[in-house]
C-alpha cells in the first residue's frame, strides 16, 4: 500500500449516465447487460470480508512475509477460498498459482567516497547515501568510476526531451534529479506546462524506478540520485528503509544487465559533491529544466564496494478465474488484483497488515463470489489475482506483466484494490490518477448511482499513481484503475475524512498495530466494492475494451499493442 498524504478535495461533479442505443444482440448477454443498474447486481458479503481480513491478519499467519511459513498459510487459504467460490484454476498449467522467482539481496554497509585530485568527500551510509545492488552476486562495486551529472535523467521522444544528447555514459556513474523536469508555462511563468510532463502531475519519467531503468539501459555503472523531499514526495527517512533486505525478481542474467550500484544521496551530500566539482547546484537544477540541458562531466570518480549475503525463494502469485460466456470474447479478460503480502515479524512483533491488504484479499475473494452470482454471465473472462511482494517494490505484479499466463493485449483492464475506507459511508471516491482512461468514466458512472461523486487525487505531484499493483499493468499499456476511498463522509464533521487518514498514517501504516478494529464501519467499504464490481463487470459486458485517454503516458504502448495482434 502507497502512503498518501491528505488532499483536500476539490469534488468533481458527475453527468447522468446516458443510454446506449440497442445494438445488435451477441449469442450469450442482451445487447444492454453493460448498463444492468447497480443495485440491480449481486451485492457483496461484508460479513464474509470482514471474516476473512481476521483469518489473514491473524497471528497465526506471522504477518505473510514471503517465504515464510506465513505465506504458505496464505496462499492455500486463497486457493481453498476461490474453489469454495466456484472459480477456476486461473494458470493455464491447471493450478492456481504462478512461481515468481525472487532473490533477498541484503547489503553490508559501506562508505561511498568521492574524489577529485587530492580531494575526498566520504558520504555515510545510511546518514548521507543509500545505495545497493540488484547484482545476484556476492559483491558489486564501483571503482573511480566518473561522474556525469544527467540532470533529470529523462529520455522523452514525444515531449522532444533528451538529457543526454547523445553523450555515451556506459560505464560511467550517472548523476540525477528526482521528479520530472519542472517545465514553467509559457503563459504564466508562476505555473508549469500542462502540456509537458503532466503540468503538475508527476509522469512515470520522475520516478525513481525509471531513473534506474534508463541508466541501465544506457549502459551506466552506477546511478545515484539527490534526494529532495518535495520532489520525491517523502523525507530522507523513508529512503533509509531501504538499508536491509531487500527482495527482487531474477532475469535470466541474474540482473547484472542492471547497473551495478542503484542508490540515494542527500541534498546536502549533492551540493557538496557538484561544488567539488566546481558546479553550483541550484543553477544546474534550473538548466536541466530546459531541453537546452546537456549532460555535465563532474571531473569527480565515485568508489563503493557492496557485499551481499542471498538467498533465492519462489514466492506464489494466486490466480482464479471465471470463464466468459461470450465465445467471441472470453479470450480477454478483466483483471481484479489485491496483494497478499505484509511485512512478517520483527522484534518489534507481529505486521498484521489488516487493512494493508488482508482486507483486499478478503474483498478479492466476495467480489468473485459475486460475479459467479450476475444476473448474466459477463461475456469477457474474469482474473482474480492475489500478488505476491507488493511491498518489496510490487514484485509479483511486476512479474505477472512481464510474463503473462494471458496476453496482455487481450487483457481488457486491471481493477487494484489497496486502499480502504472503514469508517462509513462517504459522498464521494477519489480516483488516482483521475483521467488517465475511460475506466474512470465507468467509475464516475457507477458512484453516480449511488449518488457519489468521484475527484482525483489532490497530490497528483507525489505520482501515487505509480506505486502500487495496477502501475505494472499500466506500464506494459493496459488501462489500470486506481481507487481509494472517499473523504467526505455522510454525517460527520467536514474534517472527519483527514482526521481518519492521518490516524491511519501516524498510528497504524505499516506498523503491527494494523488489525481488525471493533469500531470498523464497513457500509462504506460494502458501496466502494460494489462499484468496483459495476466496473469490472460492465468493462467485460462492453462491445470494446476501455482505452486511454488522448496524452496519456501509456496510450502509445497499448496502441502499438493492439495494433500487433490484429
Amino acid at each position: 500500500m502507497k502512503f498518501r498524504l491528505l488532499p483536500v478535495i476539490a469534488l468533481i461533479f458527475l453527468s447522468a449516465c446516458s443510454e446506449t442505443k440497442p445494438q445488435a444482440p451477441v449469442e450469450t448477454a442482451p445487447p444492454d447487460t453493460q448498463r444492468i443498474p447497480i443495485g440491480q447486481l449481486p451485492g457483496i458479503d461484508m460479513a464474509a470480508v470482514v471474516s476473512h481480513t481476521k483469518v489473514l491478519s491473524s497471528d497465526l499467519f506471522e504477518g505473510r512475509a514471503p517465504g515464510t511459513k506465513g505465506e504458505e498459510l496464505t496462499v492455500n487459504y486463497l486457493i481453498d477460498q476461490f474453489k469454495k467460490a466456484g472459480l477456476k484454476p486461473g494458470n493455464t498449467d491447471g493450478t492456481y498459482v504462478q512461481k515468481v522467482p525472487l532473490v533477498g539481496i541484503t547489503p553490508t554497509p559501506a562508505p561511498l567516497v568521492f574524489r577529485k585530485g587530492a580531494t575526498q568527500q566520504t558520504l555515510k551510509w545510511r546518514d548521507d547515501v543509500v545505495a545497493w545492488t540488484k547484482h545476484v552476486a556476492d559483491q558489486a562495486a564501483l571503482d573511480n568510476s566518473e561522474l556525469v551529472f544527467v540532470g533529470y535523467g529523462v529520455v522523452a521522444p514525444e515531449f522532444n526531451w533528451d538529457d543526454y544528447k547523445g553523450l555515451d555514459v556506459k560505464g560511467k556513474t550517472l548523476v540525477m534529479l528526482v521528479n520530472d523536469p519542472p517545465v514553467p508555462d509559457p503563459s504564466n511563468a508562476a505555473e508549469l506546462d500542462p502540456k509537458t510532463f503532466g503540468g503538475k502531475a508527476m509522469t512515470y519519467y520522475g520516478r525513481w524506478t525509471y531513473k534506474y531503468e534508463i541508466g541501465a539501459q544506457k549502459g551506466a555503472a552506477g546511478v545515484l540520485l539527490i534526494h529532495e523531499t518535495g520532489p520525491a514526495g517523502y523525507p530522507w527517512g523513508v529512503v533509509q528503509g531501504k538499508t536491509g533486505e531487500q527482495f527482487d525478481l531474477i532475469t535470466p542474467d541474474k540482473n547484472m544487465g542492471r547497473a551495478a550500484i542503484e542508490g540515494w544521496i542527500t541534498t546536502d551530500a549533492g551540493k557538496t559533491l557538484l561544488k567539488l566539482a566546481g558546479q553550483d547546484f541550484d543553477a544546474l537544477k534550473r538548466l536541466a529544466a530546459t531541453r537546452d540541458f546537456k549532460p555535465v562531466p563532474l571531473g569527480v570518480t565515485a568508489s563503493m564496494n557492496i557485499h551481499n549475503k542471498l538467498r533465492t525463494i519462489d514466492s506464489k502469485n494466486v490466480l482464479a478465474k471465471l470463464d466468459g460466456a461470450d465465445p467471441k470474447l472470453k479470450d480477454q479478460f478483466v483483471v481484479f488484483t489485491a496483494h497478499w503480502d505484509h511485512f512478517g515479524k520483527n522484534a518489534d512483533g507481529i505486521f498484521h497488515g489488516a487493512e494493508d491488504d488482508a482486507l483486499g484479499c478478503a474483498s478479492l475473494i466476495e467480489v468473485a463470489r459475486a460475479f459467479t452470482k450476475a444476473p448474466v454471465p459477463p461475456r469477457r473472462s474474469i482474473l482474480f489475482m492475489a500478488v505476491t511482494s507488493e511491498e518489496q517494490g510490487l514484485l509479483g505484479s511486476q512479474y505477472y506483466a512481464v510474463t503473462p499466463v494471458y496476453p496482455l493485449a487481450k487483457t481488457a483492464a486491471d481493477i487494484n484494490m489497496d486502499s480502504w475506507n472503514v469508517h462509513g459511508r462517504t459522498k464521494d471516491l477519489t480516483l488516482v490518477g483521475y483521467g488517465a482512461s475511460e475506466l474512470d468514466d465507468y467509475a464516475r458512472d457507477a458512484a453516480g448511482e449511488q449518488g457519489r461523486l468521484v475527484h482525483g487525487d489532490a497530490e497528483p505531484e507525489k505520482g501515487f499513481y505509480y506505486r502500487s499493483d495496477h502501475f505494472n499493468f499500466a506500464k506494459q499499456g493496459v488501462p489500470a484503475l486506481d481507487p481509494d476511498g472517499g473523504m467526505e463522509y455522510v454525517g460527520r464533521p467536514a474534517d472527519y475524512g483527514q482526521k481518519m487518514r492521518d490516524e491511519w498514517n501516524e498510528q497504524r501504516y505499516h506498523k503491527p498495530t494494523d488489525v481488525v478494529m471493533p469500531e470498523w464501519d464497513m457500509t462504506g467499504t460494502r458501496e466502494d466494492l460494489k462499484v468496483f464490481f459495476t466496473i469490472g463487470y460492465r468493462v467485460a459486458q462492453a462491445d470494446k475494451m476501455p482505452e486511454w485517454k488522448a496524452g496519456n503516458e501509456f496510450k502509445a504502448k497499448r496502441d502499438a499493442m493492439l495494433k500487433e495482434n490484429k
